[in-house]
């Protein structure tokens, strides 16, 4: 597009600002007010840490509920039934089924889209870039499963060993931005593509071992769904409540199946269209004409009463203009940018509050503190996931791939220890490890939270030293752990 295009294209988009402001004082004068009175929060909603902060609070409020005089209500709450009958199909059961198998579907939707996003057009994109943070994520995801299958060999809570594979991505970028702005953007790239990596891993984890009777009637149903959403997408017919539809009937499907519900999110989340309809070129054209129709009836108004006509003209404008703008962004971005608020501050916050609630009494933490369970979790995250990601990102190296511009080997521990922050998949696959035991599921999600704590702080810590002020360790010979030649 032509300078003289794009600027008439903004002169345009101000005079139609500023005849809003003309034409309604009042209203602009309220919606000022407004945007001062909720710009704090807008910010903090914006900054990449809030939604940590948010989901920290909500798991921190769980375990003051359910260690205080009112721990009854916070587990009947729980435990209290919502039940939904629609004549052929029938749903009773707790709130915390509906959390863990129902709202986290959305949540696993979210990180199926980020995932595609990533493979398709992101950092996992380019073979070349993403040959260290495979390697380094695959090293932290067998190291603690072997730590933790050491620990609980021959013993009941064997069955947890996915538990320490997991990392959750919103409390480890917390913590990374917490670091620091000297943090290199590259080690930014590689704690997302490790995160992805993770991610993948932990949804076959509980697609392929946490599976307990399959019924492959109701699996051939959901993969039916699946096949009609595809067909669908590829036809065109991109009308977001027809895949809700069978978004819902797949999850009734898999459920009947015998495999947790969450696996049929990101399988939707893969075949959802990561082009949009119009080009580029495509959206200027039909965006500039929409434009132009409303300047004409924007400049009607301001000379001559407003007429039924003028209004129609008005409003098919902004319907165009609507219309271009959808059709413009592929429907991979507008479902994560519109999911992204709600699953970070609604849904991931609910999921701890619903999940973190631990009765921390003295024989619980006595028992928890030589527990082969709880000592797994914690080792396999705090210690396991920092030296598998340290040792098959050595291998890589030592193999021809080369560190991310801007990291050392030190910098590596830093992002190992981030991985290690496992929080929400971990007591995900902790729930499904041990439905039988509360008291073994309360040893785990103590060994959860508390290696969870100290990982983020051992993170945060490593990496303000690794690139403090006055150290460059853009160099990767540079660094201690390198070997000198």
């Amino acid at each position: 597009m032509s300078e003289k295009k794009e600027a008439q294209e903004q002169d345009v988009s101000l005079d139609v600002l500023s005849w809003h402001h003309a034409r309604y004082p009042v209203l602009a004068q309220r919606q000022e007010n407004l945007k001062k009175f909720a710009g704090p929060l807008t910010r903090f909603i914006q900054t990449e840490t809030s939604s940590a902060i948010v989901l920290f609070l909500a798991a921190v409020f769980a375990l003051l509920w359910a260690n205080s005089s009112w721990s009854d209500q916070y587990f009947d709450l729980l435990h209290a039934h919502i039940h939904v009958d629609i004549g052929f199909w029938e749903l009773n059961e707790s709130v915390h089924f509906w959390v863990n198998d129902i709202l986290m579907v959305v949540f696993f939707f979210l990180v199926g889209l980020e995932i595609k996003r990533e493979i398709v057009a992101g950092e996992l994109a380019n073979p070349k870039a993403v040959i260290v943070p495979i390697v380094a994520a695959v090293g932290g995801m067998v190291v603690p499963a072997l730590l933790y299958f050491w620990f609980n060999t021959g013993g009941e809570g064997l069955n947890g060993w996915g538990i320490p594979v997991a990392t959750d991505i919103a409390f480890a970028i917390g913590v990374l931005t917490l670091a620091g702005s000297r943090i290199p953007f590259s080690l930014r790239i590689m704690l997302l593509a490790l995160a992805v990596v993770d991610d993948i891993g932990g949804i076959l984890i509980i697609a392929l071992f946490y599976t307990e009777e399959l019924n492959l009637l109701p699996l051939a149903m959901a993969g039916g769904t699946l096949v009609v959403a595809y067909l669908a997408q590829k036809n065109g017919l991109w009308y977001t409540p027809l895949y809700i539809a069978l978004g819902i009937f797949g999850w009734v499907a898999m459920h009947d199946a015998g495999i947790h519900p969450t696996v049929i999110g990101v399988a939707f989340a893969l075949l959802t269209p990561w082009q949009s309809w119009y080009s580029r070129e495509g959206f200027e054209e039909g965006a500039q004409q929409a434009l132009g129709k409303y300047k004409e009836s924007a400049d009607s108004i301001t000379t001559a009463e407003k007429e039924d006509s003028e209004h129609s003209s008005e409003v098919g404008a902004l319907i165009q203009l609507h219309e271009e703008a959808t059709r413009a962004l592929s429907p991979l971005d507008r479902l994560e940018h519109s999911l992204q608020p709600m699953v970070a501050f609604g849904i991931v916050p609910i999921f701890a509050f619903v999940n973190a609630g631990v009765m921390l009494s003295s024989d619980v933490i006595s028992d928890a503190i030589v527990s082969p369970i709880t000592l797994g979790v914690g080792v396999g995250l705090v210690l396991g996931k920092p030296i598998g990601i340290l040792v098959f990102t050595w291998l890589a190296v030592r193999l021809g791939a080369t560190l991310p511009t801007g990291m050392n080997y030190l910098a590596v521990v830093g992002v190992g220890l981030l991985g290690g922050i496992g929080f929400t998949v971990s007591l995900l696959i902790a729930d499904l490890s041990f439905p039988e035991s509360q008291q073994i599921l309360d040893q785990a999600k103590i060994g959860i939270i508390v290696a969870s704590l100290l990982a983020g702080v051992f993170g945060f810590v490593v990496l303000r030293i690794a690139y403090r002020e006055g150290k460059n360790p853009e160099l990767n010979e540079h660094n201690a752990f390198n070997e000198t030649e």
